[in-house]
């Protein structure tokens, strides 16, 4: 992945400075990420209370 940024929030992977979920400014720092493909089933992002598939960050700092 080229220059990533994970959002404060939501925790979602973009190359954007904002959030295109929630139109929070994104972190440079982060760590470890998931790929959610089917989040109602998924017990991963039902803790970290995901809606939408994709890929999210782990950690954000």
């Amino acid at each position: 992945m080229k220059n990533v940024n994970a959002c404060k929030n939501c925790h979602f992977l973009t190359e954007k400075d904002v959030c295109p979920n929630c139109s929070i400014p994104t972190s440079k720092r982060w760590r470890g990420y998931v790929i959610i493909r089917d989040p109602d089933s998924s017990q991963i992002a039902q803790k970290m209370n995901i809606k939408k598939p994709g890929k999210y960050a782990l950690k954000v700092m």
